[in-house]
């Protein structure tokens, strides 16, 4: 009797279970045209945005408005799509939406801590959220986000869902995308952030509401300083070439007032006096000696963004 009893109970989660999933499985369907429309065409307001208008209506805040300014990856600076992916999802190219290693790590600290904080989520696993659901944390909405990662997974190149991500990521307050996020903050283009701009902004998308880029966060500042080293460690940013890149233009010498040699007019030599007006060659050169120029090292050493390791990706 015991035992029936037992067998009936398992039954009955069993049954509990699979209806659970059939409701789960129904109510995310609709989203399967959504998620297969965005291989070519771009989202428009996305749920996190609208969850964040009822939140400001709700506590009267009227003149709050969403910020966002479209841009595909390729005019998105390499440092920023890298220095994101390094801090939210190191093995974005290799998995296909999920991180079980950081799935494991994440219900183990939860289980220490008895509640849902860590959620080891991959950027496919934010898109997801961010599209189409909302950020609360109950175990229902994790199963809906589990379903959409792997729709959207299945239907979008890694480089589609890099490029989405980074135009519909919350920033701060009202600030979606990495241009308006960009603007806000830095006063310039996605395109033109530097490496450690980058990373101060890709270590605040964990909690942007409560943590600047621009500030004076130890948080903040201590991660962003791992990841620069580990875009460093990477030869994504080459040191050398960036303090180059930052120097003043070169110019003339300071006048001393010291004597001249003659013909000699200024710091510089002065050719105009020479015949013909034209300069001295060095000794053994042609005219027709041309010298290709040598490309910066960032160019040189820098894997473009968009294209995953042989074999990675979609």
């Amino acid at each position: 009797m015991v035992r029936l009893k037992k067998i009936f109970r398992l039954l009955l989660i069993a049954v509990f279970l699979m209806a659970g999933a059939v409701l789960v499985y129904t109510t995310t369907a609709f989203y399967y045209d959504d998620v297969a429309a965005l291989k070519k065409k771009n989202p428009g307001k996305t749920s996190f945005m609208t969850h964040r208008e009822f939140e400001w209506e709700f506590k009267g805040l009227k003149n709050k408005k969403i910020h966002q300014a479209w841009v595909p990856l390729s005019r998105i600076s390499p440092y920023a799509a890298k220095a994101v992916l390094i801090a939210e999802d190191d093995k974005f190219w290799q998995h296909e939406g999920f991180d079980m290693e950081a799935m494991q790590k994440a219900i183990e600290k939860d289980i220490k801590l008895g509640k849902l904080k860590y959620g080891g989520s991959t950027i496919s696993q934010q898109l997801a959220k961010n599209l189409f659901l909302s950020p609360s944390k109950n175990p229902l909405r994790k199963v809906k986000e589990a379903i959409l990662t792997w729709r959207i997974e299945n239907n979008l190149s890694k480089r589609r869902i890099l490029e989405i991500y980074l135009n519909v990521a919350e920033w701060g307050d009202g600030i979606f995308g990495i241009e308006a996020a960009s603007r806000h903050y830095y006063g310039k283009s996605a395109a033109e952030l530097t490496p450690m701009e980058a990373a101060r902004l890709a270590v605040v998308l964990p909690n942007p509401l409560k943590y600047n880029p621009t500030g004076t966060s130890k948080y903040v500042e201590k991660r962003a300083e791992i990841v620069y080293g580990i875009m460093v460690k990477r030869g994504v940013v080459i040191e050398e070439y960036e303090d180059i890149m930052k120097a003043p233009p070169d110019g003339s010498p300071p006048d001393t007032g010291a004597p001249r040699p003659p013909g000699q007019t200024s710091g510089t030599v002065d050719v105009a006096d020479k015949k013909d007006g034209a300069a001295e060659k060095p000794e053994g050169a042609s005219a027709e000696d041309k010298r290709t120029p040598v490309s910066p090292p960032a160019e040189r050493a820098e894997t473009k963004v968009d294209q995953p390791p042989p074999g990675q990706g979609k």
